[in-house]
């Protein structure tokens, strides 16, 4: 991960960053062609995303995220990274607020919408005239390596913080 703490390198190799113009408490640098082979085959030196912090004018590197088909089971999970070690979670049942795309649509301001949002049942989002996500990606975990203990570096809450997130 090394070469990745200049986020410039990062962008330089394929990497994305979503919703970079969204206030973020993290940003995920996300790189299409490792998600895809993520969905075959588990390679920790390709991570799906790289999670960075701003820091003035640029971004500082903190974790990477890894990625598994939505559908693989625990113990296919548990080869991957185990389950004692990581909590591997999806986002479940996202209404988007209406006419946004999904990269908008995750952060949107209401609070209703989004993967923070209120609104949890697809007849709820039909309602507010939203669209509704059963599932938004498959499995995913984050890994902070440059925290000191295990606890630290394979945290289920600060994802949640920092994304605002709670529908897992």
């Amino acid at each position: 991960m090394g070469k990745y703490e200049d986020y410039r390198v990062a962008l330089g190799e394929g990497y994305e960053i979503l919703a970079p113009d969204v206030p973020q408490g993290m940003y995920h640098f996300n790189h299409f062609g490792n998600a895809a082979e993520a969905e075959r085959r588990f390679d920790p030196t390709r991570p799906t995303s790289l999670l960075y912090e701003k820091a003035g004018a640029g971004y500082r590197l903190i974790g990477v995220m890894y990625t598994a088909p939505a559908g693989m089971g625990e113990d296919e999970l548990d080869g991957r990274i185990p389950l004692s070690v990581a909590r591997w979670h999806q986002h479940v049942n996202v209404c988007l607020p209406p006419g946004a795309g999904w990269q908008e649509g995750i952060f949107a301001a209401d609070a209703r919408f989004g993967l923070s949002g209120s609104i949890e049942t697809a007849e709820a989002c039909r309602r507010a005239g939203g669209r509704f996500l059963p599932r938004l990606f498959g499995w995913m975990v984050h890994l902070y390596p440059f925290e000191k203990d295990a606890a630290d570096a394979w945290s289920h809450e600060r994802q949640m913080l920092a994304g605002g997130h709670h529908k897992h």
